[in-house]
């Protein structure tokens, strides 16, 4: 890990970056000149032509950090030429928005696109040598194999890829799917499928024709596989993306299970928010030795995304404050993260019905209705997304101004990718908190997770009326002082003082105690409860006087009758057989 390093460091050492402002018009003469004078950093990586066109095409000349890293390492098993050797697997941890989806996606499909060009030269070599050997012989020259449609149900066949990326959301997936898809539009042959719940299966079993590349969800994907529509045990390369996410929503199973189905397989990539205990157990189970690699960890800032923090008193004033923030007219396309699909349907009705272009997007929506919302997002027909943790991954919109958290995340982890969907593409964003007294337990593991303490900020005529905390206090438990609770006399406070006799610091050893049971007027006299306040006064018989000194306890009733009326339990068989009495 080191090594690579100080490879990455040497790398971006000897290139110089562009930069562009956007705010100033530039000729684009001038611009095209810049960029083909400007050095790629992809260059270095040897990664195909086609795969090199297409970065251009999307505007990228330098690679990040994570990428400088990580391509070079999953190309290793690629680059030492020695057919034998073996993949080296990996353990990436990165901030969201930092390429990471590039960094598997270019050396995995650079290795895909290396194993075609070998498999068509040695179908053009067995082709030559068949021709000549027919020509030698004076036979009619063999004919090439005719290209079968795809698309024609009578054609499909058993697919068997040999790149698998598993995501834990069909958001997530989509926007993987999309990517590869615009990283292979130069290059001839590879197909990328992607396979995700809430969408028709022939529809999916279509797709999957031909795919050199599948992005999937697990539950559709076993499913398809159970279902004999497509073999695992072909996949070279295995990608884990967003490993935190798929453990939070129950996939362990299913990745033990497409970790079984795929033991043939060279590489494997778990890119992961954290490298928590969980995730540590789950790579000792599906990697061998893999390397680690953290950039930018969680607790470093995000130097591009401003975060503030607003108190409020209620839910009607944390809603004023969101309609304050609305009607800024900086905000190109903002972002409302809630905590509860009925908070978000309600939450994007009252926005609507004040004349706000906003849309609702959270699981209970059908898939079809979830990527129309979507597209309209992304081709800006829609200002305000109002959203669950569903779209905190995955949702690439270079155009989102502002993230809003009106409803606080369950994990404190949520939250860095719930505001990394701003700042995207090198921009600046700007990252809204809007917190209730009740929600400050939250507000403190964010701190402590991220390590970066809030400033609390208000509003002219919008300040909250109650007194809230600036910052975690110094506690072990609980939010409260232990080490001084003593020198407190919380005890004191909160209880009064220590009776002597009691279990307090108040009663000094050997002291004498009234009674057998050491607390002074105790007894165990029964005490009325819920139901004697609905049952009849009974006449008590006198009762024994104190014994030394205790209080007199109740004596069995005087009209007391033993249960069932005093009679014997007679069973019924028994009744009928015995004789009748004259």
């Amino acid at each position: 890990m080191t090594d690579a390093l100080m490879a990455a460091d040497d790398i971006s050492s000897a290139q110089e970056f562009l930069i562009i402002q956007d705010d100033k018009p530039a000729d684009p003469g001038q611009v095209e000149e810049a960029l083909v004078l400007a050095p790629n950093g992809f260059l270095a990586f040897g990664l195909a032509e086609e795969l090199l066109r297409a970065v251009q095409d999307l505007g990228y000349t330098q690679p990040t950090p994570v990428q400088q890293t990580t391509i070079p390492l999953a190309m290793e098993g690629l680059d030492s030429g020695d057919t034998g050797s073996r993949f080296v697997d990996l353990m990436v941890s990165s901030q969201t928005g930092s390429g990471k989806t590039a960094a598997f996606l270019l050396p995995v499909l650079h290795t895909l696109l290396n194993q075609q060009r070998q498999s068509e030269e040695k179908e053009r070599a067995d082709f030559d040598r068949a021709l000549a050997e027919a020509t030698a012989k004076g036979e009619s020259p063999p004919k090439r194999s005719k290209r079968k449609d795809p698309t024609n149900p009578r054609n499909f066949s058993v697919v068997a890829p040999g790149a698998l990326i598993v995501c834990p959301t069909r958001e997530l997936a989509q926007q993987v799917a999309h990517d590869a898809i615009e990283l292979v539009k130069h290059c001839r042959g590879l197909r990328i499928a992607n396979i995700v719940g809430g969408m028709p299966y022939q529809l999916q079993i279509a797709k999957l024709q031909n795919a050199n590349l599948v992005v999937a969800t697990p539950g559709r994907l076993l499913d398809l596989q159970r279902s004999m529509q497509i073999k695992l045990d072909r996949v070279q390369f295995l990608v884990v993306d967003e490993a935190d996410r798929m453990l939070d929503l129950g996939f362990s199973d299913d990745l033990a299970e497409i970790n079984q189905l795929t033991l043939q397989r060279k590489q494997t990539m778990m890119f992961s928010a954290t490298f928590a205990p969980r995730i540590q157990q789950l790579a000792a189970r599906v990697m061998r030795q893999p390397q680690r690699i953290t950039i930018d960890s969680p607790q470093d800032k995000h130097v591009n995304i401003k975060q503030v923090l607003f108190w409020a008193d209620n839910a009607q004033h944390k809603r004023k404050l969101l309609d304050h923030w609305l009607r800024d007219t900086s905000i190109n396309q903002a972002i409302v993260f809630a905590s509860t699909q009925i908070e978000c349907d309600g939450l994007a009705n009252d926005l609507q019905q004040e004349g706000f272009s906003a849309v609702a997007l959270h699981g209970a929506l059908s898939q079809g209705l979830r990527n129309r919302r979507l597209m309209a997002l992304r081709q800006g027909q829609v200002q305000i997304l109002v959203a669950t943790d569903v779209a905190a991954r995955g949702l690439d919109v270079p155009t989102v101004s502002h993230v809003f958290n009106f409803g606080l995340p369950m994990k404190a982890e949520d939250y860095t990718h719930r505001i990394g969907r701003t700042g995207r593409a090198g921009r600046d964003g700007l990252a809204v908190t809007l917190a209730e007294f009740r929600d400050r337990r939250k507000i403190f593991d964010i701190e402590a997770y991220s390590r970066q303490p809030f400033k609390a900020q208000t509003i002219p005529g919008l300040e909250p009326k109650q007194r809230y905390p600036d910052s975690r206090p110094n506690s072990n438990f609980g939010g409260r002082d232990m080490r001084d609770s003593h020198e407190h006399h919380s005890r004191d406070r909160k209880f009064g003082p220590a009776r002597a006799g009691g279990f307090g610091p108040g009663r000094q050893p050997g002291s004498e105690r009234p009674g057998a049971d050491g607390r002074e007027g105790f007894s165990y006299e029964r005490k009325g409860g819920f139901n004697d306040r609905f049952a009849a006064p009974r006449a008590l018989a006198p009762s024994a006087p104190a014994r030394d000194g205790r209080k007199p306890v109740l004596s069995k009733p005087a009209a007391a009758r033993p249960g069932n009326g005093g009679k014997v339990f007679v069973p019924r068989a028994t009744k009928k057989s015995l004789p009748r009495s004259a």
